[in-house]
């Protein structure tokens, strides 16, 4: 999933999905208002979050603020490794035909939907969530009138769901009355799912933001404003939204009963994970989500206890660990701080624009940037070490990462870089007018942004930054305006295929496939993959799509990162997960330390 930190929301995420900048998800608690439950947990988000619509839930930060309010059928197992999906509103895994191609799903009963004006027939009372709530949620996500950025966890998968998708598009309307043959509500609480192929990878997305239910009721009478009215099955109700500053949630007072789970890893018990087990989620009364997009005031208020956790931002890191840089430092230790670290399944990397008539058909202008980006250097002066330089788009931990192989375009290598920029008809950068590079504002970014920059000035290049939001940012980005820009993405699921359906052609912007590369050889392996369960044979294909991708450069990869969380001894049942969107409500705060 795409996100400005990362974790980042595919979903995950990408729920979900984090630019090269910034620094892991905050959760903090600031001074509290008169009326504010003492069980509250405070977050501190780096952009301001775009809206709660499930299928517009593409990078981290929706991902995350949808998923305390509405559910997917799945979800994974908050304390067990390696990663678990387990039922959310789904009553069990799915009933899987012998060929494999057939989902039979059954609804949890009972489950509401949150009382809301909407619901008119029950006089604003929450109505009870079913299957033809999922056949509806998710022909929305096909609707190509709403354009969804998630359509492509479903593109080419489900029978009869392109083609209905297609009929929406001739006719100008879909119609939602419409049956589809491999999507179906078999009775109140059955879903019935048939695929075109086999898919290793078919359930992971059922946990994801965007496969997220809502009721049809909400979507009528909001319309346009549904982003910002959510309404589903979730722990938490929204109560205040403000896009550029705050987001209030009080706990759901109809929430369908789900317990701390009782085990885990070995670790979890001494870990003090284990003494909620059995208790009924969720476990604080509100939480408050501040938008904070400077590193330092986040870190200041961690400093004075007013934060709960934080990542340590690069000029801070000094300043929380001891001279080895291994351990916290005495103070924040005699404090009771924690220190957590944790390898991210992530990479970062700038993309070139792959439909710009300059980078799109220039191959050697590609590689030569490439080759005069040295990020040996920026590990140490942006990531304090904490990161491995990135050979491919496959981080370590996932089938198909090699750790032998070396990726010959991400040597430091200037002169190289000059002779293939010559041979790019580019000699010393003349003829080629200042890179058109899409960025964000924090101070962190421009300092990164300007390290990109004098790296490609010994080539005798020049960038051209054009600042903006972060969703105004996704917006120019997914429009395909400029030439170049900078991402993370952070795993939506644990498959090396979420991290290679980035190249994939038709997940082009909007698309996950922000570089908008296409080839048919890596096309054609990636179809092939797609077949195949997790086994030696889909690892090769994994292993070749990367070498397609490494050669043809449609990015110059940067960093697979480490991640470092401090936590106030206060903070309760945080345990570092890839696929965060449901934490919030397994955590809980110590009142009577917090005082």
């Amino acid at each position: 999933m795409i996100s400005k930190d990362s974790k980042a929301l595919g979903f995950t995420v990408p729920l979900c999905a984090v630019l090269m900048a910034s620094l892991p998800w905050v959760v903090g608690c600031t001074k509290k208002s008169k009326d504010e439950p003492a069980n509250t947990l405070r977050v501190a988000v780096p952009e301001r979050v775009k809206g709660f619509d499930p299928i517009f839930a593409d990078d981290l930060y929706a991902g995350t603020e949808v998923h305390r309010v509405y559910e997917s059928l799945y979800q994974y197992h908050y304390l067990k490794r390696p990663y678990q999906l387990v039922p959310n509103l789904a009553e069990s895994l799915p009933q899987v035909s012998k060929d494999g191609r057939t989902y039979t799903i059954p609804i949890r009963k009972g489950v509401l939907f949150q009382d809301d004006a909407s619901f008119k027939a029950t006089q604003g009372k929450g109505r009870e969530m079913i299957a033809e709530d999922v056949v509806y949620s998710w022909k929305r996500l096909a609707d190509p009138k709403l354009q969804s950025t998630g359509w492509w966890i479903f593109d080419g998968k489900i029978v009869g769901l392109n083609e209905w998708r297609d009929a929406s598009t001739k006719s100008g309307a879909a119609d939602y009355s419409a049956e589809i043959e491999g999507l179906k509500a078999v009775d109140r609480y059955t879903v019935q799912i048939k695929l075109k192929e086999t898919s290793g990878q078919f359930l992971y997305f059922l946990a994801m933001p965007f496969s997220a239910v809502v009721a049809k009721e909400a979507v009528e009478t909001y319309g346009k404003e549904f982003i910002n009215h959510p309404v589903g099955t979730g722990p938490f109700v929204m109560k205040e939204f403000n896009a550029a500053s705050k987001i209030v949630y009080d706990k759901n007072p109809t929430y369908r009963v789900e317990l701390y789970p009782s085990e885990g890893e070995a670790s979890d018990q001494t870990a003090g994970l284990l003494e909620d087990a059995g208790k009924r989620l969720p476990l604080v009364d509100r939480v408050v989500v501040e938008v904070v997009v400077e590193d330092q005031p986040r870190w200041l208020k961690f400093m004075k206890g007013e934060f709960d956790a934080s990542g340590i931002p690069k000029d801070n890191f000094s300043q929380a660990m001891d001279a080895s840089g291994k351990e916290l430092n005495a103070d924040l230790k005699g404090k009771g701080v924690k220190l957590a670290v944790n390898p991210s399944l992530d990479v970062t990397h700038y993309s070139f624009n792959m439909t710009d008539p300059v980078f799109g058909k220039n191959k050697l202008l590609r590689q030569a940037i490439s080759l005069a980006f040295d990020s040996k250097p920026l590990i140490e002066l942006f990531y304090n070490g904490r990161a491995i330089p990135a050979q491919g788009p496959i981080p370590p931990g996932l089938s198909g990462y090699d750790p032998e192989f070396k990726n010959p375009y991400r040597e430091f290598n200037l002169e190289k870089a000059k002779e293939l920029l010559a041979k790019a008809g580019y000699a010393g950068g003349k003829g080629l007018d200042p890179i058109e590079f899409q960025t964000l504002s924090s101070s962190t970014t421009r300092q990164m942004n300007e390290y990109f920059a004098k790296a490609i000035e010994a080539l005798g290049l020049k960038v051209k930054f054009n600042t903006y939001s972060w969703p105004e940012f996704q917006q120019k980005v997914k429009s395909k305006q400029g030439q170049m820009w900078s991402f993370a993405w952070s795993a939506d699921y644990p498959d090396a295929e979420n991290f290679l359906q980035l190249f994939y052609s038709k997940n082009a912007s909007p698309g996950p496939n922000d570089a908008n590369y296409a080839s048919a050889e890596f096309d054609r392996l990636y179809e092939q993959s797609l077949r195949l369960q997790d086994s030696p044979a889909r690892t090769e294909l994994y292993k070749k799509m990367s070498k397609i991708v490494v050669e043809d450069n449609p990015w110059i990869f940067g960093v697979h990162r480490l991640t470092y969380q401090l936590q106030h001894p206060w903070l309760k049942n945080w345990k570092y997960t890839e696929f965060d969107s449901t934490r919030g409500k397994y955590l809980r705060i110590d009142t009577a330390l917090r005082k």
